[in-house]
């Protein structure tokens, strides 16, 4: 498992996909220090920045492109042929592949986060955004790994879930709020960091579809490589 989440790793930082994870940590750090530096009210500039920007659109977009990177660019120029030629069970290439993209999402949302919270308003809020961050990551992560074996365009896909299913629904509709990795994500957040952020669904109710969104999405991987032909191909 070591060797193929080191060879994931390396990869991934060996292409140029990597780069695009830097812009959106810099831009809401730099957003924080310029209203912390005027002296912005943080009741006018937090929640924009942290939730409409961290939350809403930093974390799901870095867990995008990293969970769909870390297996779906073998899948499209059919070096999957070779993994699968590996006397490996099949959850010892998902796991690996999944772990390295919790970590690297993690780590690149929940820092940025966490020195935006520091910044407006302290160092339990940023803990929160942290935690509910390593949250997300694991949950985005595990359902976008799982799109890139189930369709080619998984950042189409990925991309209509975060803008229309949780920036559109997710907000309006109250249904699919219980759908919505973004809504366990502030609740969880706000849990450790009480009447900061605005909630919409339980905290129970976050952490049991954070869990089933994790666990089902890498079941459904690992069961979906097992079908994946030696052409790449699924039966």
């Amino acid at each position: 498992m070591s060797t193929v989440a080191y060879i994931t790793a390396r990869g991934l930082f060996g292409r140029r996909r990597a780069l695009l994870l830097l812009p959106l940590p810099v831009l809401l750090i730099g957003l924080a220090l310029l209203c912390r530096g005027y002296d912005v009210n943080p009741s006018d500039w937090a929640t924009p920045v942290l939730v409409g920007l961290g939350l809403a659109v930093m974390l799901p977009v870095t867990a995008l492109i990293v969970g769909t990177g870390v297996l779906g660019s073998e899948v499209d120029d059919g070096t999957i042929v070779h993994i699968l030629t590996k006397p490996l069970p099949r959850r010892d290439i998902i796991l690996p592949k999944l772990a390295v993209a919790v970590v690297v999402t993690a780590v690149t949302s929940a820092v940025p986060l966490f020195i935006g919270g520091m910044l407006a308003s302290s160092a339990r809020l940023g803990l929160g955004l942290a935690v509910g961050a390593a949250v997300g990551a694991c949950a985005y992560s595990a359902l976008f790994l799982l799109l890139s074996l189930l369709t080619r365009r998984p950042v189409l896909v990925g991309l209509v879930y975060i803008l229309v299913w949780e920036g559109l629904l997710g907000r309006w509709v109250s249904g699919t709020k219980v759908l919505s990795i973004e809504q366990y994500v502030i609740t969880i957040a706000d849990r450790i960091a009480p009447h900061v952020l605005a909630t919409r669904v339980s905290l129970p109710v976050a952490v049991v579809m954070a869990a089933v969104f994790v666990i089902g999405s890498t079941v459904f991987a690992v069961d979906r490589l097992r079908s994946f032909r030696m052409a790449g191909e699924t039966s």
